[in-house]
Parts: structure tokens; sequence; C-alpha cells
């Protein structure tokens, strides 16, 4: 088939270049995509999507928050707590171990961080705080977060994650930052240069921590929190109480109170469908038609591999569509650029894999497209709960290899 350019080919083509540091090997993580049965791709009977309401026990007044921080609260258009942030809270203000079980965007960020800078506006201890996250994007929102609670308040930060240049972040540690925010591949670098010194740090948090484990950062995070003076408050967040994380937690808290607000993920409100395709071509083919009608105006495709991403990008980018890629081989700044183009809808289709698209909250996504197939069920459901959000409705279409209509499946 041959296609004109048209609206899509607005962007540029990203390349992908080495970062200017390369961190020690590590083992692959890949598994091979389990075997899901093709009924769980489809969903054509789209429900509203149920918006539950929340009765906090507290306003953020009842916490006593400094002045400063209750301004900056007020002023980032936060009224009452949210249902993680107003059970957390309380507990983590005691000096408490808590392991918090919450559904991505019920405001976690804000249960961990607002307790934190309250704490370090009173002791102002330099280095005292590590957050670990799986993600460097998730520790870039992180660290925004802290940035808008913490305005005025001289208290500051240091982010620490692969695909950038390491001598950058030795200098941002050296001028001692209150809260040290990074993945644990990047920070078991720095501890072994002698770079990232844990003696003084009183508060460990580790966010996503399911995830982390997911994606092999089990060893990292041993080595790291066995360096914590364990005279420390541990913070735990999840999405599940899975063994690796029931492991961790009892190796690294102490008597933690659990505080559970995960609500069951459901995707009824997203219509779903598969695509059939009967080998590489054909499925490439069909991807480029489908992307070229108007009603697919923003739209995440996955794939397996980070050379895959890359080389679909590119032949998407050949075809007239404005595509770029996102994943492990682009430096931080190529990553950045790249998901602002995204938002500001300077390109309609992003390629992505899993690792690299952990913690995005991009709006008015309209289809999530699995090209490759997912490794476990809950990837998919992670995936396709990238379109619906704020109680709008979402298509997710996935690839399935075999015999069946070839009829690419209507937008809804």
């Amino acid at each position: 088939m041959t296609y004109s350019n048209n609206r899509h080919n607005r962007g540029n083509k990203s390349r992908v270049r080495n970062p200017k540091y390369t961190p020690r090997n590590r083992k692959s993580n890949r598994r091979k995509p389990a075997n899901i049965p093709q009924s769980m791709f489809i969903n054509k009977n789209v429900a509203s999507k149920e918006v539950v309401v929340y009765t906090p026990e507290h306003n953020f007044d009842d916490f006593k928050f400094s002045d400063q921080l209750s301004k900056n609260i007020s002023a980032a258009g936060f009224k009452n707590p949210s249902s993680i942030q107003d059970q957390t809270i309380p507990i983590v203000i005691k000096g408490r171990d808590v392991i918090g079980l919450a559904n991505t965007g019920t405001g976690k960020t804000g249960a961990f961080l607002l307790p934190i800078l309250q704490k370090l506006s009173a002791s102002r201890t330099s280095q005292s705080v590590l957050i670990m996250s799986p993600t460097r994007e998730l520790a870039q929102q992180i660290d925004l977060e802290f940035k808008k609670f913490a305005a005025g308040m001289k208290l500051y930060s240091a982010v620490c994650v692969g695909g950038v240049n390491i001598h950058g972040q030795i200098r941002q540690i050296k001028r001692n930052p209150h809260v040290i925010i990074g993945t644990p591949g990047r920070l078991q670098d720095l501890l072994n240069q002698g770079i990232l010194r844990t003696t003084e740090i009183d508060t460990l948090v580790l966010d996503e921590a399911d995830r982390m484990l997911d994606m092999g950062f089990i060893n990292d995070i041993r080595k790291i929190v066995e360096s914590i003076p364990s005279d420390r408050q541990t913070l735990c967040f999840s999405a599940t109480m899975s063994n690796g994380v029931k492991s961790i937690t009892r190796d690294f808290m102490k008597d933690p109170e659990i505080i559970s607000v995960k609500v069951r993920e459901t995707n009824d409100h997203i219509y779903q469908d598969v695509v059939h395709f009967n080998g590489d071509d054909h499925k490439k083919e069909l991807l480029v038609e489908m992307l070229m009608r108007d009603d697919f105006s923003k739209v995440i495709v996955f794939g397996e591999t980070k050379y895959g991403v890359q080389r679909l990008s590119d032949k998407l980018e050949k075809s007239g569509i404005s595509a770029a890629a996102i994943h492990g081989n682009k430096s931080q700044s190529q990553r950045n650029r790249t998901l602002k183009s995204f938002k500001a809808s300077e390109s309609t289709v992003l390629v992505a894999t899993d690792v690299a698209a952990r913690g995005l909250d991009i709006p008015n996504v309209s289809h999530v497209i699995n090209y490759d197939l997912p490794q476990s069920y809950d990837d998919y459901v992670h995936r396709i709960g990238r379109t619906g959000r704020g109680g709008k409705t979402g298509v997710a279409l996935t690839f399935v290899k075999g015999a069946g209509t070839q009829k690419i499946p209507r937008s809804n």
C-alpha cells in the first residue's frame, strides 16, 4: 500500500543514540508472553465507568502542616485528602512504617510526600530521605510533585535515573539535597562508586514495589536497603501484595501498618477487540491502515522489545504517520521530548515498551493497541488502562495471529 503524508505527519523521526553513561550490564528479565485466552481481549459491551466518591475523615488542616506547606497544598488545588492520603498521612506523621496498597492515580505520591515535607520542614536534615521508583518517568513525576509542594520551603531534591549523564547527578548529590529520588539500578551504581551515602537516611520510600520486583530490581533494592540504618521509617506502596512484596516488607519493615484502598480494577468502560493477522507484513499493513483513520487521534502502541519498538516507529514514520518511540535505549532527554511532543499532540502515535510506559499519565488517549501480546494479563490491564481515563470511554485493540476476520474492528 502507498500512503501520502497527511495531518499525522507533523513530528520528526526519533533516532536512538547511546546515552553518555552506560551502567553495568544486567541480566535480561524478559519472559515469554503468557497464553492468555483470546476471549479476555474482547469486550464489546461498554459500560459507564463507575466513579467512587470517598468521604474523608480528615481535612488537610487536621494534619497540622506548616503554614507554607498548607499554602502550597491549597495552591495546588487540593481541597480534601484522597482515601490513601486520608488514611496514611496520620500514621506516617506518627513515625510508623506503612504498607500502602492503592491503585495508580489515587494520590499515593501525596500520601508520602506531604508528611515527609512536614518532617523535613522541622528537621531540615540533608540527604535524609530516599525514594525508589521503578522508572525514570515516575521518578521525575515524583520530583515534580515534590517541587510543587515544597515551594518556598527551601527544601531540595535530586533525581538519579539511568539514561542521563551520571556526572550531573553526582554534582546534585554533593550539594546535599534533602530528598534523593531514583531508580534502583542507578542508585546502586552511585552507591558502588561511594557517591551515594546512605548512613544519614532516616526515611525510605519504595514506590510501586511490585513493579520494581517485576522488572528484576530485587538484588539492587536489597543491597541499597541493607546499606541504610535499620533505625529508619520505611514506607512501601504497591498495587498488589505479591509474594515478592511480602518478602521485602517482612525483611525491611518494622511492624508496618497496612492501609488498603485498592479497588478492583476493571476495564468494562473500555471497548476491547482483537485484530487477526496472518504474517508480519500483514500485521504492519493493518496497523498503518488503522492509524491513518481520523478517529485514531491519540494512540499508544505497545511492543515487546526496545529494538522492535524503534523499528516499528521508524516504519510508521515512513508511512506518513507522526510516530515517536519510547524505550530503554533512549536517553532521558529524548524520552522527555518524546512525551512532551505526544502530550501536546505534535505526534499522534507513541510506540512504547511496557517498562518505558510504566507510570505515564497522558490525558485523552483515544486508543491503545497491543501490537505485541503482553507478558501477563496484569500487564494487559495496565496497558489498556492508559485509555478511558478521567471517566471517559476508550478503545483497546490486540493483534492476534491466526484465522479470523481481517476487518479492522470498529473504533467504538
